[in-house]
């Protein structure tokens, strides 16, 4: 029997815990090959084998994927390899984060509004806006977030198509989930409806999950030493895609999304719930699933196209870590704000005039799809309030107001009518906030004596 030997090489061009499970499956595959262990913290590869393959051989099979092999000059030198520039990366999460908000303040969504007897496919076009707004905040960071490790389980030479599998197969989770779990909540009701805080509890620890992964992405050593994965022996099984398994894990995980909180995917929730019947909910819900399947394909297309090119995986590397943690901390303040808990946002606009009808005193708001105006107004404790809030085209997010500190439950809106609140101002003075289902758009209201 040969002797089994042990080397380790240094390799740059690594940046990832993509790049090191796909130089893993790669050398594995050669023949005498017992173990490896690939490092990208410390730009190392670990080979013990009976035989061990030349620095030549290795860069001649790396050549495509950007790495590149040598003796080591210590297990903690420089790296090497290609780094993207900052500053581009910033000037191209702009220009993504310039689009975004663009589609949400242009009005498009203050045009199309569905109820629990709209014909399905306006349940489709609902997604598609959905999937282009808030969904894309939420559940487009997380396969962002997770688009490189899904890299990993393929060959250098593999198209594009073979790539977006694993994002095709999340969609593919969520429209069946999304149909089945739609079919219970018509014939279970609100059996499964998450309450505000409980929505909002869920929302904070995907977001925080989030949070360390974009770390993670942009190479930020302290976040190297928190794993979420499970250890590499188990991980090369999941990974395997000549497995069911491999394909099993992202369809999981995609249906599990719905019971992530957004305002879009909980107003098809509360349609489907309303609509009384099994198929019903059923078809609300996969039409609505439906629609988010071409915004959140294209943002898994973006990441497999980019992984085919070294310097351009490196740089949808950092462009996607930046996303996924702006896309976080959004998500973290937005749902602090539906849980009373955070800063109070500045006003952006000037404070309403209130009026005064016997012991009454009268507010009235303006909501649309970009937001509420006015969103500031001044009230004085202790008295009767009717607050009067009429919809002029809201969305899956503006068409519900809620304010913990102020009074319970929703105030939901319906488009071309007016909803009237009425509560008693807190008798302690100090500025009180309101906002939308998810917290994204929001106002004050500052009670006086």
């Amino acid at each position: 029997m040969p002797k089994v030997k042990s080397t380790t090489y240094s390799v740059s061009g690594t940046h990832c815990h993509a790049c090191e499970i796909l130089i893993e499956k790669e050398i594995k595959a050669l023949p005498g090959i017992a173990s490896v262990e690939a490092l990208s913290s410390n730009g190392t590869v670990k080979i013990v084998g009976q035989k061990i393959p030349e620095i030549t051989f290795l860069n001649k099979i790396f050549k495509d994927s950007g790495y590149e092999f040598s003796l080591p000059l210590s297990l903690k030198g420089d790296r090497g390899g290609f780094k993207p520039d900052i500053f581009t990366s910033l000037l191209i999460v702009m220009g993504i984060l310039a689009a975004f908000f663009l589609l949400n303040k242009i009005g498009i969504f203050s045009t199309f509004n569905v109820n629990s007897t709209s014909f399905y496919p306006a349940f489709f076009v609902f997604g598609l806006l959905a999937g282009l707004s808030t969904c894309a905040a939420l559940v487009g960071g997380i396969i962002l977030s997770l688009s490189q490790q899904w890299q990993s389980i393929y060959k250098t030479g593999d198209s594009t198509l073979t790539r977006l599998q694993p994002t095709i197969i999340f969609d593919l989770g969520r429209l069946i989930f999304f149909a089945l779990f739609g079919a219970i909540l018509g014939y279970f009701g609100s059996f499964f409806h998450l309450s505000l805080t409980t929505g909002a509890v869920v929302a904070i620890l995907v977001s925080v999950i989030m949070f360390i992964l974009a770390m993670q992405m942009l190479n930020v050593k302290w976040f190297k030493s928190i794993n979420f994965s499970l250890p590499k022996s188990i991980t090369g099984n999941i990974a395997d895609e000549t497995k069911f398994k491999g394909r099993l894990m992202p369809f999981i995980m995609g249906g599990l999304t719905f019971f992530l909180p957004c305002g879009f995917t909980l107003t098809a929730q509360s349609l489907a719930l309303a609509s009384g019947n099994i198929l019903n909910g059923a078809l609300i819900m996969f039409s609505f699933a439906l629609g988010t399947f071409i915004p959140l394909l294209l943002i898994g297309y973006s990441s497999a196209r980019s992984q085919k090119n070294p310097r351009t995986a490196a740089y949808f590397s950092q462009v996607a870590g930046i996303l996924v943690l702006l896309f976080s901390l959004y998500n973290i303040s937005a749902q602090l704000t539906v849980l009373g808990i955070g800063f109070t946002p500045k006003p952006t606009t000037s404070t309403a005039a209130v009026t005064e009808v016997g012991d009454t005193q009268i507010i009235k708001m303006d909501a649309a799809t970009a937001g509420y105006t006015p969103n500031s107004f001044t009230i004085k404790a202790g008295k009767k309030t009717r607050w009067e809030i009429r919809d002029l085209g809201t969305s899956g997010c503006t068409n519900a107001v809620i304010s913990r500190t102020l009074f319970d439950g929703p105030i939901n809106l319906v488009p071309g009518t007016t909803s009237i609140k009425e509560f008693i101002a807190p008798t302690t003075p100090g500025t009180y906030r309101f906002s939308c289902w998810m917290g994204m758009i929001s106002g004050t209201i500052e009670v006086v004596n």
